[in-house]
């Protein structure tokens, strides 16, 4: 882990990597304009972009901070039978399970109250809860890999790990997104 606290040694460390997220965000703008027009066609769909790829990097980003801890307290080991580690990833999942389906039923239910329902609410429930159990597992590897690599390149993961896991969010939850619509549409 660094030890120099200065702007250099931080800009040092983190240009590069925000560079490379800049160009990942770029993609994500990429693939959302492939869809534009069936996000237009169903507002139900439009609103659950924001709310899935936030959800999705929040869930990242929680698990990020629990890793960190548990990395500057010494107690991380990267071992399948770790129970701290595995629980982590648990929980995730768990968090991804019970909110997935509040996200279906809050982005059906104000498309419904503002501009009328075009999707029925099983449809869009059933893609938030597609979506979600794919961007859980995906946010999970992510984030594992991306604190095991902040370790092993001798960086802070408080520094490294949530930019990284939130900006790939991005990406993954508008292809995952869409690859549930396209299974369930």
């Amino acid at each position: 882990m660094p030890t120099e606290w200065t702007v250099r040694a931080i800009t040092r460390a983190m240009l590069p990597i925000l560079l490379v997220l800049t160009l990942v965000e770029l993609g994500s703008g990429l693939v959302l304009g492939r869809f534009e027009a069936q996000l237009l066609q169903y507002p139900a769909l439009l609103a659950l972009v924001p709310v899935t790829i936030g959800t999705a990097g929040n869930l990242g980003s929680i698990l990020a901070a629990r890793l960190s801890t548990s990395f500057h307290l010494g107690t991380l080991s990267f071992s399948p039978e770790d129970e701290h580690l595995v629980g982590n990833a648990v929980a995730t999942f768990a968090l991804a399970l019970s909110m997935f389906p509040v996200v279906g039923v809050g982005a059906w239910g104000l498309t419904a109250l503002i501009s009328g329902a075009q999707l029925p609410l099983r449809t869009v429930f059933a893609i938030a809860v597609v979506a979600g159990v794919a961007l859980a597992v995906l946010v999970i590897a992510v984030t594992f890999a991306a604190t095991y690599v902040a370790y092993r390149f001798s960086l802070d993961p408080d520094d490294v790990v949530i930019p990284v896991v939130t900006n790939t969010c991005d990406v993954l939850g508008v292809v995952v997104l869409f690859a549930a619509v396209q299974l369930l549409l």
